[in-house]
């Protein structure tokens, strides 16, 4: 005998879901996103649910959830970002242009966004496979390369964006030229 699975009325709930994600987020923008979350997590969560029970309320916890989860996650990077800054200050400065230089790349990479900063990180610095740093990350394999496709992509443009140290108009002291 099987046992049959309760209907849920899930789009009579998105009213209820994205009001209350839009007062946890304060942005249009990421409710949409946290919603979105909780409702794949709603689905494989599916057979934890109760027959008869309140399927709003259910959903509300699971948007509630999902928003500690990502304000715990948004902490931990912060937390690792400010890690991140405190070892690339203690380190001996390199000759003029070369800290030059590499305070432009290190500015072009901290303003990148939070997932694309992340996934480049664990492939460029940590040295992790694709699948690897997928797996740490959580996210599918093609969506971590796109974030680094797209983290590339940016450093890129500013790359190009930038003046060239050949083109500037300072010079070295006992330069010729």
């Amino acid at each position: 005998m099987k046992r049959s699975m309760p209907r849920f009325d899930i789009v009579g709930q998105l009213g209820s879901l994205r009001r209350y994600a839009r007062s946890l987020t304060r942005d249009s923008t990421d409710a949409e996103d946290l919603v979105h979350d909780a409702l794949v997590r709603a689905y494989e969560r599916r057979d934890t649910f109760r027959s008869g029970g309140n399927l709003r309320a259910w959903l509300l916890s699971i948007v509630h959830n999902a928003s500690i989860d990502k304000m715990r996650s948004r902490r931990s990077e912060a937390a690792r970002v400010e890690q991140a800054g405190y070892l690339t200050d203690a380190s001996t400065p390199a000759p003029q242009e070369h800290s030059v230089r590499l305070a432009q790349v290190r500015e072009a990479f901290f303003s990148l966004p939070e997932e694309q900063r992340s996934a480049l990180h664990l492939v460029a610095i940590e040295g992790l496979s694709y699948q690897q740093a997928a797996d740490a990350s959580g996210v599918p394999l093609g969506t971590l390369m796109s974030r680094i496709g797209r983290a590339r992509a940016a450093l890129r443009e500013m790359e190009n964006a930038a003046p060239s140290p050949a083109k500037s108009h300072l010079r070295i002291v006992g330069d010729p030229s």
